[in-house]
């Protein structure tokens, strides 16, 4: 029997709801007539499955059929199950002598499902019908009576008591009806009563009534006409009336199954026999064999299928060649043997697609069905998963199958499934087939936001212009779609003193992060500040990246004349003895630089009088001293212009003018400077004033490491190690650096001083922690304190 594709896809739609159904009850039976009106009651659902009709309209309740139509529907309002369309037995049940429809009635939330079986009785809607509407006989008038003559079999399409039941032959002198009945078939035989004469009557003209046992009964007839032949008088016979043979189901077409022999007494043409096949018997059976006339031989015409038809039943004719030709009859039973020639078929019905990767174990993929159109042991199937999957195949019903989640899914790790599943029976040999799934994964959002580093270190140029881009920070996001598109933000709103969102903007969009104003060293050396990055998914995620802004200084700022001297514009003067040897100490011109690093590195000059050979200055202490000996010719006054200058780019500069007054003795000097002889060892005024600048830089230090401890209580992040503390580090030859940042500075004892005069000079940036020098007065400097140089502190440059 062909299948229905349609009928194919109802199933599938049963295995899916029968997969995703929480239960199902027992099997519920009904039973109707075929050919009933449309409307018939069936039965009433509401009642046997123990709901109220109410509850069959609010969940839902509707009748899923795997057949092309759908003869059945429920009345929602009442429960009753009527008959929606034409039923027909001998359509939906051909040649089975019992037919039921196999349908399920369907309840959502919870969702259950009840199958149903209807019962098709049938009536007595087809009347018997012969092969053909005239039979001709030839018997020979030397017949002898109680001779039988086997007539064709009727064929009613109706099943049990609708079917032919009995034979009726019209009234005649020469024969009377021999009906008999074989398992569910009644055939009937002529049977000779009276010697035929074919003189008196050459054809004898028969009605054969085959008859059902319908109430009312129906009735079919065939013409049968008797020629009445004259003289042979031997019938060839078979050596059995019934032959049984078994054949494979993949027998080539055109082979000789059996072969048949039937004897005849006579001779000449009275016994030359010739073979033939009737009609009747298997409806189908003259399309798959024929007979060879001459030799009896059975051959098979088509290809037999034992899953179209399992079984063939021949009724075979044998007749001689006589003038009055005479038949035997003889049936074969051709018995189709099943082989393994169909292989497991597989359809795939998708439930979720795509799965999502936070499916739980036991979750429904799709349903599998595996079908094999061979029969016995060839039809048992076995079904499974190729390879090592997160997803395992669990049995439903018979040959019903779940795909369903069986261990953790990462579409970041994997992002599909290619699921080779494999079906094979067992016969043998065993034939298999295999089919893919393709099962796409869903993104969630299960990753936050990540920046190649947890620190960025920017370096700014003071001055800078508003608006310039300082850096741009990405993050990247392993999930897809809206749980990776990214917004990025400020997580921290103030840093230090100031608000970051008064310092800088960043773009949601790109990370680009600008300023919002110009920075200025002097004011702010370094700032720290945090930005987000949050992610679309719900819940959204996020994650942080740690932004260290250092100032870089210009050289934006003049030096600065120190007391007790002013700028140019100012009268300073300083008075020098007539006897002031070469080397005389006259001043000692101080300044400072807001600025840092060779921005504040300060060289003095004297840039007037020009071609000046009394007096010199030390370029990097600004101590004025006489070259030599006074003259007579010299001047008593002299006006010096002493020129300031940063090592900046380009150089900025100041001026201060002192005019050196020459007097005839130390004792009209003023200056209490003039009279500190380079070898002094007593605690002058001056190392007092030294020593009063060296104990309030260190007060300077010791507050800003209380600061800094402060703000490392307050912060854990230790991204400026970089730019450390500053460091003071003393060498062999009785010099000290200090160091601040990526840059260092000697700080160096003029040795034709009291060693009261502090220059700072650039040099490499120590790798080992400093120490805090502090200089107790006279020559002699000692270690008071170690700083680790990740410590920030304040940096602060002595002139003395």
């Amino acid at each position: 029997m062909t299948r229905n594709p349609c009928r194919d896809a109802e199933w599938i739609l049963f295995a899916i709801i029968l997969c995703l159904s929480d239960r199902s009850s027992a099997q519920i039976s009904y039973s109707v007539s075929e050919e009933v009106d449309k409307g018939t009651v069936v039965g009433n659902i509401a009642k046997d499955l123990q709901v109220n009709a109410q509850q069959l309209e609010e969940r839902g309740f509707r009748i899923v059929s795997g057949y092309s139509k759908t003869h059945f529907e429920a009345d929602l309002r009442t429960g009753a199950l009527f008959v929606s369309d034409r039923i027909d037995r001998e359509e939906i049940c051909p040649n089975v002598p019992k037919c039921s429809l196999n349908i399920e009635g369907l309840l959502s939330n919870p969702m259950n499902i009840y199958r149903i079986e209807v019962s098709i009785l049938d009536i007595n809607d087809n009347a018997p019908t012969f092969p053909e509407q005239i039979h001709v006989f030839n018997i020979s008038e030397s017949s002898s009576t109680g001779e039988r003559y086997p007539l064709p079999a009727a064929h009613d399409a109706d099943t049990g008591s609708n079917s032919v039941k009995n034979f009726k032959l019209n009234s005649n002198e020469y024969f009377s009806l021999d009906v008999s009945s074989g398992g569910d078939s009644v055939f009937a035989e002529l049977v000779l009563q009276k010697p035929l004469d074919r003189e008196k009557q050459p054809i004898v003209k028969l009605t054969l009534i085959a008859v059902d046992g319908g109430k009312p009964a129906r009735s079919g007839s065939m013409q049968i006409h008797v020629n009445v032949i004259d003289v042979n008088d031997n019938t060839p016979s078979f050596s059995k009336s019934l032959y049984k043979v078994s054949v494979n189901e993949n027998i080539s077409v055109g082979a000789t199954i059996m072969k048949l022999s039937a004897t005849d007494l006579d001779e000449g043409l009275n016994s030359n026999i010739k073979y033939f096949l009737m009609s009747g018997g298997s409806a189908d059976s003259s399309d798959h064999f024929s007979i060879n006339r001459e030799s009896g031989e059975i051959i098979v015409r088509t290809k037999l299928d034992y899953e179209e038809n399992s079984a063939y039943e021949l009724r075979l004719r044998a007749t001689d060649q006589g003038s009055t030709p005479r038949s035997g009859y003889a049936k074969v039973l051709v018995e189709v043997v099943d082989v393994n020639d169909n292989a497991p078929e597989i359809s795939v019905t998708s439930v979720m697609s795509p799965v999502k990767e936070n499916a739980e174990a036991g979750t429904v993929v799709a349903l599998v069905t595996v079908t094999d159109k061979d029969g016995g042991q060839n039809g048992l199937t076995a079904c499974k998963i190729q390879g090592s999957i997160p997803f395992k195949l669990t049995s439903n019903y018979k040959n019903y199958y779940s795909l369903v989640v069986d261990g953790r899914l990462d579409r970041e790790t994997v992002p599909f499934y290619n699921i080779t599943i494999s079906a094979t029976d067992e016969g043998d040999p065993p034939l298999s087939n295999t089919s893919v799934i393709n099962v796409h994964i869903s993104d969630i959002n299960d990753n936050a936001p990540s920046f190649p580093k947890t620190d960025i270190n920017i370096y700014l140029k003071e001055n800078s212009k508003v608006g310039d881009m300082i850096t741009k920070v990405t993050a990247y996001d392993a999930d897809v779609n809206e749980n990776a598109k990214l917004t990025y933000s400020f997580s921290d709103m103030y840093t230090s003193k100031y608000s970051t969102q008064t310092l800088l903007n960043v773009n949601s969009e790109t990370g680009e992060i600008i300023t919002l104003q110009s920075f200025n060293y002097e004011e702010l050396r370094t700032f720290q500040f945090k930005v987000q990055a949050t992610d679309s998914g719900v819940p959204p995620l996020r994650n942080n990246v740690t932004v260290n802004v250092f100032i870089l200084d210009e050289n934006d700022n003049s030096p600065t004349i120190l007391a007790p001297y002013s700028e140019l514009g100012s009268v300073n003067s300083e008075t020098i003895p007539y006897s002031a040897e070469a080397g005389y100490f006259v001043a000692k011109i101080r300044a400072v630089d807001a600025d840092s690093g060779y921005n504040a590195l300060l060289s003095y000059h004297l840039s007037e009088p020009k071609g000046n050979n009394l007096f010199r200055i030390g370029t990097s202490t600004g101590e004025i001293r006489t070259k030599r000996k006074m003259s007579d010719n010299d001047l008593k006054t002299h006006p010096l212009v002493v020129l300031v200058s940063d090592n900046g780019e380009p150089s900025l500069s100041a001026t201060v003018s002192v005019d050196v007054v020459v007097v005839e003795s130390a004792a009209d000097s003023h200056t209490q400077f003039r009279h500190v002889t380079l070898k002094e060892d007593s605690f002058s005024d001056l190392n007092l004033y030294l020593l009063i600048a060296i104990v309030s830089v260190s007060v300077i230090f010791l507050l800003s490491l209380i600061s800094l401890l402060a703000v490392r209580c307050h912060k854990t992040d230790g991204s400026f190690s970089r730019y450390g503390a500053p460091m003071i580090t003393t060498h062999p030859d009785g010099s000290w650096s200090y160091s601040k940042a990526t840059q260092q500075y000697d700080v160096c004892f003029s040795s034709d001083t009291l060693k009261s005069d502090v220059v700072v000079f650039p040099a490499p940036f120590p790798p080992v922690d400093a120490e805090l020098i502090s200089i107790n007065g006279g020559d002699t400097f000692t270690r008071t304190q170690t700083l680790p140089t990740t410590e920030k502190v304040s940096r602060a440059f002595l002139f003395v």
